[in-house]
């Protein structure tokens, strides 16, 4: 049965998915599968596939240079940057993310992830379960993302056993159990074949759940930003000039991303840092006023006060405000290449707030192997650990798995300018 003749006339929204594990594992293939079992991909693109593959030697068309669009990457036969892809179903749709698999780009997955609703962690049915699915899944479930889908790929290599695919559920349920992950469900797959990818094929037919497409139609998105408190970091202080006088402006406004919750016109705000309250006196976007806005939206707001506020400073709801921390314990992955150095000076970009941070302690680093936190003087590239940092100047934050936008933060290198790490507030 094809997608569209099953597939319900409905609309369920975005969802942002990633797929990710170890190297070889068949993310690639597994994407490109997905996209032509829904007719997602144009023709002109399936024949320069089909030419591509035909060099190769291929007999078949080679699904996986749909995602591995860089030179280098086409060569090696491997993905090395995050590839992105679009496609819409009669019912929803859909921003796919493909991670690197091999260990030295785990750095670029932590991008994908920072918006993912859902994961699919994808486990070669021979090798079973490793240190690089182990890795991804962590980092997954620290990241905050809600749902982990466990597809056991190359089902056609192990012959359809069901005895292979039931060992590596409960091999994944124990490593499971020991992070924390709850939400995990498991398909066998086959995506060279297309066997629960899309359709559901004739050679699993022990296997009586949903379909991989099945399972992206029906998730849950992560948990709407809507509902959470009203967080705006601001990032430009706009004072248009008067037309019949230059010198003079119309007004203050404050303009930047509602990154949760929403206001209206009328609602009590408090300014972080100087903790002065007021109202919203109106809200404008792109010039025009309007009595409400929501999460996502880029907006300019007007206060009935005059308050001297900045770039980085924080308008939240009265009531409702984020804590104020010059000292902050987090989950942080070391991204570069060069370790952590305590005597390094480092900068902490949160929102639109940008503060120079001390490294203060290495509370436990995290051994991807055997799931302990042991203790460590450094941090290599691609190490998770739970740290401590003193801030020279506070930021207004949320703890990561209550708000991933007001929890998440990136350190960067004050003398190279360069990204090195990934934090999540505790």
């Amino acid at each position: 049965m094809s997608a569209p003749e099953h597939l319900p006339d409905a609309d369920n929204g975005l969802l942002r998915f990633l797929t990710c594990g170890s190297v070889d594992d068949g993310k690639s293939t597994l994407i490109g599968r997905l996209l032509y079992d829904t007719k997602a991909i144009l023709a002109d693109t399936l024949h320069a596939m089909a030419r591509t593959s035909q060099k190769r030697g291929l007999d078949a068309v080679d699904l996986s240079l749909l995602t591995d669009g860089l030179q280098a990457e086409r060569e090696q036969g491997i993905t090395i940057d995050v590839a992105y892809r679009y496609f819409s179903t009669g019912t929803r749709k859909y921003i796919i993310a493909d991670a690197p698999g091999h260990e030295q780009y785990t750095r670029n997955m932590v991008t994908a992830a920072s918006s993912a609703d859902l994961a699919v962690i994808l486990i070669d049915a021979r090798r079973g379960v490793l240190t690089q699915t182990k890795r991804h899944s962590t980092i997954a479930h620290l990241m905050g993302i809600p749902h982990l889908v466990v597809a056991v790929n190359k089902m056609d290599l192990v012959g359809y056993e069901r005895a292979v695919f039931e060992k590596i559920c409960a091999d994944y349920r124990d490593f499971a159990a020991k992070v924390g992950i709850a939400d995990v469900c498991f398909i066998p797959i086959s995506a060279l074949a297309g066997d629960m990818i899309v359709d559901r094929g004739e050679r699993l037919g022990w296997y009586s759940g949903p379909t991989l497409l099945d399972l992206l139609e029906t998730a849950v998105g992560a948990p709407a930003a809507h509902g959470a408190p009203f967080r705006f970091p601001v990032q430009y202080v706009c004072r248009p000039q008067r037309a019949d006088d230059p010198l003079l402006h119309d007004y203050r406004g404050f303009m930047g991303r509602i990154e949760s919750g929403e206001i209206a016109v009328g609602d009590a705000v408090t300014v972080l840092p100087a903790g002065r309250t007021t109202r919203i006196k109106d809200i404008q976007v792109a010039g025009v006023s309007q009595p409400l806005a929501i999460a996502e939206q880029s907006v300019t707001l007007l206060l009935e006060d005059d308050i001297d506020i900045s770039r980085g400073d924080m308008i939240a709801r009265s009531g409702a405000l984020p804590q104020t921390r010059q000292a902050v314990r987090a989950n942080l992955c070391w991204l570069s290449e060069t370790p952590l150095d305590p005597r390094r000076r480092y900068l902490i970009r949160h929102t639109t707030r940008e503060t120079q941070a001390r490294l203060a302690s290495i509370d436990s680093r995290l051994d991807i192997a055997s799931l302990a936190h042991e203790a460590a003087a450094g941090l290599a590239m691609n190490d998770i650990a739970q740290v401590s940092f003193r801030l020279a100047q506070p930021i207004f934050a949320d703890a990561y798995a209550e708000n991933r936008a007001t929890g998440a933060f990136i350190v960067i290198d004050a003398a190279t300018n360069n990204t090195v790490g990934a934090g999540m507030v505790i």
